[in-house]
């Protein structure tokens, strides 16, 4: 090849002007860098693994716990922390790969070996990095002692008081229950009044508005105290006989109704103006236009909110402790000023998981399907 074609092949012009050498045919070489980086971290990560796992060990055995399921439980996590390895003997592999694809001049094979072992080498470090935050927490709960599993997981007394904490967190349960229905009725009125007609509708929009601004403003607990506290200082003849739970459904109604009454306002909005003409020169009135046409249609768009509405509401009603209803975080309060753990109010946390994880998954899972609802309407 003579030196104009080579120049012509290898330079490429920049910005400019001027030409920029591209070394194009330039055989690839092993990402060595990069490879003793992930064998360093990967060797780090499954030694201090090992080392959490032997003082785990430890810790249960002085605990009395089953030797048998002890060695067998701390001799699998030892080879589960080993199969960082694995990354890092394929990216050696493709190493190698590289080295024989250069020695016989094929830089297709070699380039493709190469992005083989970076893609390697970054799975080593990720997987490396996620083992890495998995033994620092564990080292927090082993640390000074086991200090923090004895504070926040004893498990016997976890164990012990669960029949307790999960009587008072059927509280919590009912509570959302009734008010998740009371406030989707609530809200809809509420937002309906914001979209009152003409100029006789005014007075109730700026209420409406004024009320969800409020009721925004304030922070749930607040609600909580005032309601649950200060009705009853009234001494009104019929309300001051009502009892906690139900002042604090009134509360969280209150509050959560402001958020919800503006999300069921974001879907009427979502649906274009043309639905709302096409009813009404049908001879609908406004209130028909909402009932029959818009709200059916902006409701189907808010429901994956209103869920997520709902789930921030169950754990809102741990705040209805600060009137002294027995709900399963009072309940956990008692049980650690008793015991001077804090076991319980963990077993309380962990209820609340358990309930609002596969809500939130359930969600994320209907937002997917309307996203590819209205992409497929769009094609």
């Amino acid at each position: 090849m003579s030196n104009a074609t080579r120049q012509t092949s290898d330079v490429m012009p920049s910005p400019a002007g001027n030409g920029r050498r591209l070394r194009m045919g330039r055989a690839p070489c092993v990402p060595t860098s990069l490879l003793v980086a992930s064998i360093a971290a990967v060797a780090a990560v499954v030694a201090g693994s090992w080392y959490t796992v032997a003082v785990m060990r430890a810790s249960f055995l002085a605990a009395r716990f089953d030797g048998a399921w002890v060695n067998a439980l701390a001799v699998v996590l030892a080879l589960l922390s080993v199969m960082l390895v694995v990354p890092v003997v394929r990216a050696l592999k493709a190493s190698g790969r590289i080295r024989d694809a250069c020695a016989r001049r094929n830089l297709a094979e070699a380039r493709g070996a190469r992005s083989d072992a970076r893609d390697q080498c970054f799975i080593a470090l990720g997987y490396a990095l996620a083992q890495l935050v998995v033994v620092v927490v564990c080292q927090f709960f082993l640390v000074n002692h086991q200090a923090v599993a004895k504070t926040f997981f004893a498990v016997p007394l976890m164990v012990k008081t669960f029949p307790l904490v999960l009587a008072a967190f059927w509280m919590n349960v009912k509570i959302s229950i009734i008010t998740e229905v009371l406030v989707l009725i609530w809200g809809l009125i509420v937002a309906l009044a914001m979209f009152a007609p003409g100029i006789a509708g005014k007075p109730v929009r700026l209420i409406a508005t004024a009320y969800v601004d409020i009721f925004r403003a304030v922070p749930a607990v607040l609600v909580i105290y005032l309601v649950g506290f200060g009705i009853p200082l009234t001494g009104i003849p019929v309300l001051k006989d009502f009892s906690l739970t139900v002042f604090v459904i009134v509360a969280l109604t209150l509050t959560v109704g402001a958020y919800v009454a503006e999300i069921y306002r974001a879907g009427i909005l979502s649906i274009h103006w043309s639905q709302n003409a096409a009813a009404r020169s049908l001879g609908l009135s406004h209130f028909q236009t909402l009932r029959f046409v818009i709200v059916p249609q902006g409701i189907r768009q808010i429901i994956p909110p209103l869920l997520n509405s709902f789930i921030s509401l169950q754990k809102d009603t741990a705040l209805v402790s600060v009137v002294g209803v027995i709900d399963s975080f009072n309940q956990s309060m008692l049980i650690a000023s008793n015991y001077y753990n804090l076991s319980a109010v963990s077993t309380v946390a962990l209820l609340f998981i358990v309930v609002s994880i596969p809500q939130t998954r359930f969600v994320e899972r209907m937002m997917r399907r309307d996203r590819a609802r209205m992409r497929a309407g769009e094609a």
